[in-house]
C-alpha cells in the first residue's frame, strides 16, 4: 500500500485570532482618541449601533441581501469554472483553443465591467450576482486547470491500467485532485468579490450592505452606524472565508494528516 502524505496548510489558533482583533480594536480606540472627531467613533460606540441596527434595524436585512449576492455568485462560479478548468487540464486540445482567450481575459480587473453589466443586467440582484461570478470564475478555472494538468502521468495511467474510464478518471482522480485549487481560488476571491459588491450596491439600489454604508455615511451623516456596516461587511468576509476554510477541512482532510 502507498500511502501519500501532503503538508497541512497553516492554521491559525483561536487564542492568536483574538489577540489581533484586540489588538486591532486597541490601535482603533487610540486613534479615535487622537482625532478626536464625529468621523472615527469609538469602537464600543460602533459595537452598541451595529447591535441596536442587528435587532431593531435594517442592517440584518442588509446583510442578508449581500450574503445571497456573494453566496449565488460563488456557486455559480464553482458550477462553471471546475469542470472547465478539469476539461482544460484533461485536455491538451482544449486547452490550446482556449488558453489564448483565457490569457488575455485573466489580467483584466473585472471591476471595469460593472458599468457595462449594470447596463446589460439592469440594477437588481442579477447584475451583482454577474459581477461577482466573473471575478471567481478566472481564478478558479486558471487554478483548477493548473492543478489538472501537472497531475502526475504515472498516477494517471496506474487507474487508467485498473479499467477507469474518462468519466472515473474525472471523478476518483481530477476532481479529488483539484479541490484545494478549487478552495484556494475562493479563499484568494472573498475579499475581492465582497469588495466589488460594496461597488455594485452603490450604483441605484435600496438593498445592500453598500447601499447601506453609503446612505447613512454621506447622506445621514450617521457615523457610527455607518461603521457599523463597515463592521457588517467585514464580518460578511470574514464568515466567507472562515467557511472556505471549514470546507477545506472537510473536504480535503488528507491536508491535515500529520
Amino acid at each position: 500500500m502507498v500511502i501519500f502524505l501532503y503538508n497541512s496548510p497553516m492554521t491559525v489558533r483561536r487564542r492568536d485570532l483574538l489577540l489581533a482583533f484586540l489588538i486591532l480594536v486597541a490601535i482603533w480606540q487610540g486613534f479615535a482618541w487622537l482625532v478626536n472627531r464625529p468621523i472615527l467613533p469609538a469602537p464600543l460606540t460602533v459595537l452598541l449601533v451595529f447591535w441596536q441596527e442587528l435587532v431593531a434595524g435594517d442592517l440584518l436585512g442588509h446583510f442578508l441581501v449581500s450574503l445571497w449576492r456573494v453566496v449565488a455568485g460563488m456557486l455559480l462560479a464553482i458550477l462553471a469554472a471546475a469542470p472547465a478548468g478539469l476539461a482544460l487540464g484533461q485536455s491538451q486540445r482544449f486547452n490550446r483553443l482556449f488558453s489564448p482567450l483565457v490569457y488575455l481575459l485573466y489580467p483584466i480587473p473585472k471591476v471595469v465591467f460593472v458599468p457595462v453589466i449594470l447596463l446589460f443586467f439592469g440594477i437588481g440582484d442579477v447584475a451583482k450576482i454577474v459581477i461577482i461570478f466573473l471575478i471567481l470564475f478566472f481564478q478558479i478555472l486558471v487554478l483548477v486547470r493548473d492543478q489538472a494538468a501537472n497531475l502526475r502521468p504515472e498516477l494517471i495511467e496506474s487507474v487508467r491500467s485498473l479499467g477507469a474510464g474518462r468519466r472515473a478518471l474525472f471523478r476518483y482522480v481530477y476532481l479529488p485532485a483539484s479541490l484545494p485549487a478549487i478552495l484556494t481560488a475562493l479563499r484568494q476571491s472573498v475579499g475581492t468579490a465582497v469588495a466589488v459588491l460594496y461597488i455594485a450596491e452603490l450604483f441605484a439600489t435600496t438593498k445592500g450592505l453598500g447601499y447601506y454604508i453609503y446612505f447613512e455615511g454621506s447622506t445621514l451623516l450617521d457615523y457610527p452606524a455607518m461603521y457599523a456596516g463597515v463592521l457588517a461587511m467585514s464580518l460578511l468576509g470574514l464568515g466567507m472565508y472562515f467557511s472556505v476554510d471549514g470546507l477545506e477541512r472537510w473536504l480535503c482532510k488528507w491536508q491535515y494528516a500529520t
